[in-house]
Protein backbone atom coordinates (compact mmCIF):
# COMPACT_ATOMS: atom_id res chain seq x y z
CA UNK A 1 0.00 0.00 0.00
CA UNK A 2 1.35 3.39 -1.01
CA UNK A 3 2.15 5.88 1.75
CA UNK A 4 1.74 9.47 0.62
CA UNK A 5 4.06 11.09 3.21
CA UNK A 6 6.83 9.82 5.48
CA UNK A 7 8.24 12.27 8.03
CA UNK A 8 11.72 11.46 9.30
CA UNK A 9 13.19 13.06 12.41
CA UNK A 10 9.68 13.02 13.84
CA UNK A 11 10.86 13.37 17.46
CA UNK A 12 13.24 16.23 16.66
CA UNK A 13 12.56 19.94 16.90
CA UNK A 14 11.65 20.57 13.25
CA UNK A 15 10.25 17.16 12.35
CA UNK A 16 7.94 17.23 15.35
CA UNK A 17 6.49 20.56 14.20
CA UNK A 18 5.93 19.21 10.69
CA UNK A 19 4.25 16.12 12.11
CA UNK A 20 1.94 18.21 14.30
CA UNK A 21 0.67 20.06 11.24
CA UNK A 22 0.03 16.77 9.43
CA UNK A 23 -1.88 15.40 12.43
CA UNK A 24 -4.19 18.40 12.36
CA UNK A 25 -4.64 18.72 8.60
CA UNK A 26 -4.04 15.40 6.79
CA UNK A 27 -5.88 12.08 6.98
CA UNK A 28 -3.98 9.71 9.28
CA UNK A 29 -3.90 6.99 6.62
CA UNK A 30 -1.80 9.26 4.36
CA UNK A 31 1.27 9.78 6.54
CA UNK A 32 3.62 8.07 8.97
CA UNK A 33 6.35 9.13 11.37
CA UNK A 34 9.86 7.71 11.23
CA UNK A 35 12.52 7.56 13.91
CA UNK A 36 15.85 5.83 14.52
CA UNK A 37 14.64 4.67 17.95
CA UNK A 38 12.28 1.69 17.72
CA UNK A 39 11.05 2.51 21.24
CA UNK A 40 9.21 5.49 19.77
CA UNK A 41 6.76 3.16 18.04
CA UNK A 42 4.42 3.11 21.04
CA UNK A 43 4.71 6.89 21.46
CA UNK A 44 3.33 7.44 17.96
CA UNK A 45 0.87 4.59 17.86
CA UNK A 46 -0.69 5.88 21.10
CA UNK A 47 -1.45 9.01 19.06
CA UNK A 48 -2.78 6.82 16.22
CA UNK A 49 0.14 7.75 14.01
CA UNK A 50 1.66 5.02 11.84
CA UNK A 51 5.34 4.40 12.56
CA UNK A 52 8.34 3.23 10.56
CA UNK A 53 11.73 2.49 12.08
CA UNK A 54 14.66 3.81 10.06
CA UNK A 55 18.32 4.33 10.89
CA UNK A 56 20.47 6.66 8.80
CA UNK A 57 23.44 4.38 9.57
CA UNK A 58 21.69 1.24 8.28
CA UNK A 59 21.02 1.06 4.54
CA UNK A 60 18.69 -1.93 4.85
CA UNK A 61 16.47 -0.20 7.42
CA UNK A 62 16.27 2.85 5.15
CA UNK A 63 15.33 0.83 2.07
CA UNK A 64 12.68 -1.03 4.06
CA UNK A 65 11.33 2.12 5.70
CA UNK A 66 11.12 4.04 2.43
CA UNK A 67 9.27 1.30 0.57
CA UNK A 68 6.10 2.55 -1.22
CA UNK A 69 6.66 6.14 -0.03
CA UNK A 70 5.62 8.94 -2.39
CA UNK A 71 6.87 12.02 -0.48
CA UNK A 72 9.81 11.71 1.91
CA UNK A 73 10.65 14.47 4.37
CA UNK A 74 14.40 13.98 4.67
CA UNK A 75 15.38 15.81 7.86
CA UNK A 76 19.10 16.47 8.02
CA UNK A 77 21.13 15.28 10.99
CA UNK A 78 23.77 16.98 13.12
CA UNK A 79 25.99 13.90 13.33
CA UNK A 80 29.74 14.08 12.74
CA UNK A 81 29.13 11.52 9.96
CA UNK A 82 26.30 13.53 8.43
CA UNK A 83 27.64 13.47 4.86
CA UNK A 84 27.86 9.65 4.89
CA UNK A 85 24.41 9.35 6.47
CA UNK A 86 22.86 11.67 3.91
CA UNK A 87 24.44 9.79 1.01
CA UNK A 88 22.96 6.59 2.43
CA UNK A 89 19.48 8.13 2.69
CA UNK A 90 19.61 9.27 -0.94
CA UNK A 91 20.79 5.85 -2.10
CA UNK A 92 17.98 4.14 -0.20
CA UNK A 93 15.34 6.58 -1.49
CA UNK A 94 16.50 5.86 -5.04
CA UNK A 95 16.40 2.10 -4.51
CA UNK A 96 12.98 2.24 -2.83
CA UNK A 97 11.49 4.34 -5.63
CA UNK A 98 10.55 7.39 -3.55
CA UNK A 99 8.69 9.82 -5.82
CA UNK A 100 9.73 13.15 -4.23
CA UNK A 101 12.37 13.90 -1.59
CA UNK A 102 11.91 17.05 0.51
CA UNK A 103 15.25 17.84 2.13
CA UNK A 104 15.71 20.21 5.07
CA UNK A 105 18.81 22.26 4.36
CA UNK A 106 19.95 25.56 5.94
CA UNK A 107 19.60 29.14 4.73
CA UNK A 108 23.23 30.27 5.01
CA UNK A 109 24.18 31.91 1.71
CA UNK A 110 20.57 32.42 0.63
CA UNK A 111 20.07 30.86 -2.80
CA UNK A 112 23.82 30.73 -3.54
CA UNK A 113 26.16 27.74 -3.39
CA UNK A 114 29.23 29.51 -2.02
CA UNK A 115 28.47 29.95 1.68
CA UNK A 116 31.41 30.60 4.01
CA UNK A 117 29.65 28.83 6.90
CA UNK A 118 31.21 25.43 7.64
CA UNK A 119 27.87 24.09 8.82
CA UNK A 120 26.42 24.72 5.33
CA UNK A 121 29.00 22.62 3.48
CA UNK A 122 27.41 19.22 4.16
CA UNK A 123 24.06 20.64 3.07
CA UNK A 124 25.55 21.85 -0.22
CA UNK A 125 27.06 18.40 -0.73
CA UNK A 126 23.70 16.74 -0.03
CA UNK A 127 21.99 19.02 -2.54
CA UNK A 128 24.58 18.03 -5.16
CA UNK A 129 24.02 14.34 -4.40
CA UNK A 130 20.27 14.80 -4.78
CA UNK A 131 20.77 16.47 -8.17
CA UNK A 132 23.08 13.69 -9.33
CA UNK A 133 20.78 10.92 -8.08
CA UNK A 134 18.02 11.55 -10.60
CA UNK A 135 15.46 11.71 -7.78
CA UNK A 136 12.82 14.41 -7.85
CA UNK A 137 13.67 16.63 -4.90
CA UNK A 138 13.09 19.98 -3.25
CA UNK A 139 15.74 21.42 -0.96
CA UNK A 140 14.15 23.61 1.69
CA UNK A 141 16.74 25.98 3.07
CA UNK A 142 15.31 26.53 6.52
CA UNK A 143 15.87 29.81 8.35
CA UNK A 144 18.07 30.09 11.43
CA UNK A 145 16.12 29.08 14.53
CA UNK A 146 15.42 32.00 16.86
CA UNK A 147 15.56 29.48 19.69
CA UNK A 148 19.27 28.97 18.88
CA UNK A 149 20.46 32.58 18.90
CA UNK A 150 22.17 31.95 22.24
CA UNK A 151 24.45 29.42 20.50
CA UNK A 152 25.60 31.94 17.90
CA UNK A 153 26.11 34.60 20.57
CA UNK A 154 27.54 32.13 23.12
CA UNK A 155 25.33 33.87 25.65
CA UNK A 156 24.37 32.43 29.03
CA UNK A 157 21.84 34.22 31.28
CA UNK A 158 24.48 35.15 33.88
CA UNK A 159 26.93 36.62 31.36
CA UNK A 160 27.48 40.36 31.21
CA UNK A 161 29.43 40.38 27.93
CA UNK A 162 28.71 38.85 24.52
CA UNK A 163 31.96 38.45 22.57
CA UNK A 164 31.86 37.93 18.79
CA UNK A 165 34.26 38.08 15.84
CA UNK A 166 31.79 40.18 13.79
CA UNK A 167 28.23 41.46 13.68
CA UNK A 168 25.66 41.49 10.90
CA UNK A 169 22.02 41.03 9.95
CA UNK A 170 20.26 37.73 10.59
CA UNK A 171 16.67 36.78 9.77
CA UNK A 172 15.86 34.43 12.64
CA UNK A 173 12.76 32.24 12.39
CA UNK A 174 10.76 30.30 14.94
CA UNK A 175 10.98 26.54 14.56
CA UNK A 176 7.20 26.15 14.79
CA UNK A 177 6.73 28.56 11.88
CA UNK A 178 9.32 26.73 9.78
CA UNK A 179 7.73 23.37 10.58
CA UNK A 180 4.31 24.54 9.48
CA UNK A 181 5.68 26.14 6.31
CA UNK A 182 7.55 22.92 5.49
CA UNK A 183 4.41 20.83 5.96
CA UNK A 184 2.37 23.22 3.83
CA UNK A 185 4.76 23.14 0.89
CA UNK A 186 4.91 19.33 0.99
CA UNK A 187 1.13 19.05 0.97
CA UNK A 188 0.81 21.64 -1.77
CA UNK A 189 3.47 19.97 -3.91
CA UNK A 190 5.48 21.37 -6.78
CA UNK A 191 8.95 22.95 -6.63
CA UNK A 192 10.41 19.90 -8.38
CA UNK A 193 14.22 19.96 -8.46
CA UNK A 194 14.34 23.42 -6.93
CA UNK A 195 15.78 25.16 -3.90
CA UNK A 196 13.36 27.16 -1.78
CA UNK A 197 14.23 29.55 1.01
CA UNK A 198 12.24 29.88 4.23
CA UNK A 199 13.19 33.09 6.02
CA UNK A 200 11.32 36.17 7.23
CA UNK A 201 12.14 39.44 5.50
CA UNK A 202 13.09 41.35 8.64
CA UNK A 203 16.57 41.00 10.08
CA UNK A 204 18.23 41.73 13.38
CA UNK A 205 21.85 42.27 14.45
CA UNK A 206 23.66 40.91 17.50
CA UNK A 207 23.74 44.44 18.89
CA UNK A 208 19.95 44.65 18.64
CA UNK A 209 19.58 41.26 20.35
CA UNK A 210 21.80 42.42 23.20
CA UNK A 211 19.55 45.47 23.53
CA UNK A 212 16.53 43.13 23.73
CA UNK A 213 18.27 41.05 26.42
CA UNK A 214 18.83 44.21 28.45
CA UNK A 215 15.30 45.51 27.94
CA UNK A 216 13.78 42.13 28.83
CA UNK A 217 15.95 41.26 31.84
CA UNK A 218 16.97 44.67 33.17
CA UNK A 219 20.64 43.69 32.89
CA UNK A 220 23.53 45.62 31.35
CA UNK A 221 24.97 43.08 28.93
CA UNK A 222 27.55 44.50 26.51
CA UNK A 223 28.53 43.41 23.00
CA UNK A 224 32.28 43.13 22.41
CA UNK A 225 33.37 42.59 18.77
CA UNK A 226 37.01 41.51 18.63
CA UNK A 227 39.38 40.28 15.88
CA UNK A 228 38.64 36.77 14.64
CA UNK A 229 41.89 35.17 15.86
CA UNK A 230 41.51 36.69 19.31
CA UNK A 231 37.93 35.38 19.41
CA UNK A 232 39.12 31.85 18.60
CA UNK A 233 41.88 32.00 21.20
CA UNK A 234 39.75 33.32 24.04
CA UNK A 235 36.31 31.77 23.54
CA UNK A 236 37.13 28.12 24.21
CA UNK A 237 39.09 29.13 27.32
CA UNK A 238 36.29 31.30 28.72
CA UNK A 239 33.33 29.11 27.71
CA UNK A 240 31.27 28.00 30.70
CA UNK A 241 30.46 24.60 29.21
CA UNK A 242 33.93 23.80 27.92
CA UNK A 243 33.10 23.64 24.23
CA UNK A 244 36.18 22.90 22.09
CA UNK A 245 37.96 25.37 19.84
CA UNK A 246 36.48 23.59 16.80
CA UNK A 247 33.02 24.71 17.89
CA UNK A 248 34.08 28.33 17.90
CA UNK A 249 35.82 27.92 14.54
CA UNK A 250 32.47 26.78 13.17
CA UNK A 251 30.69 29.75 14.81
CA UNK A 252 33.32 32.13 13.41
CA UNK A 253 32.59 30.96 9.86
CA UNK A 254 28.91 31.65 10.48
CA UNK A 255 29.76 35.22 11.47
CA UNK A 256 32.02 35.46 8.40
CA UNK A 257 28.90 34.65 6.40
CA UNK A 258 26.56 36.92 8.35
CA UNK A 259 28.85 39.93 8.29
CA UNK A 260 29.19 39.65 4.52
CA UNK A 261 25.63 38.92 3.37
CA UNK A 262 22.37 39.12 5.39
CA UNK A 263 20.91 35.64 5.85
CA UNK A 264 17.64 36.40 4.13
CA UNK A 265 16.42 36.91 0.59
CA UNK A 266 13.66 39.06 -0.83
CA UNK A 267 12.11 36.00 -2.45
CA UNK A 268 10.57 34.41 0.65
CA UNK A 269 8.94 31.09 -0.13
CA UNK A 270 7.56 30.70 3.38
CA UNK A 271 5.24 33.61 2.63
CA UNK A 272 4.44 32.08 -0.75
CA UNK A 273 3.21 29.06 1.20
CA UNK A 274 0.75 31.44 2.88
CA UNK A 275 2.82 31.74 6.00
CA UNK A 276 2.73 35.22 7.43
CA UNK A 277 5.97 37.05 8.09
CA UNK A 278 6.54 38.04 11.71
CA UNK A 279 8.86 40.46 13.45
CA UNK A 280 12.26 38.88 14.06
CA UNK A 281 12.90 40.84 17.24
CA UNK A 282 9.65 39.50 18.69
CA UNK A 283 10.70 35.85 18.45
CA UNK A 284 14.13 36.66 19.91
CA UNK A 285 12.41 38.40 22.83
CA UNK A 286 10.28 35.30 23.46
CA UNK A 287 13.44 33.18 23.56
CA UNK A 288 15.10 35.50 26.08
CA UNK A 289 12.01 35.38 28.30
CA UNK A 290 12.20 31.58 28.44
CA UNK A 291 15.84 31.59 29.61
Amino acid sequence: MTLKYLITGATGGLGQQVLNYFVENVASCDFAAASSDAKNKKLFEDRRIAFRHINYDDLHSLETGFRDVENLLFVSTSSATRSEQHARVIMAAKTAGVKHVWYTSLAFGGFTDDSKALVQQDHLLTERLLKESGLTFTSIREGIYAECFTVFLDWYPDRTTVTLPADGEVAYAQRAELGEATARIMIRGGYENQIVLFTPEKTITAKEIVDIINETTGRQVKLNVIPREKYLQSSSVDDQRGKPKEHFQMIATIWDEISGVPTHNKSVDARDSRKKAYHTSGCCKETVERK
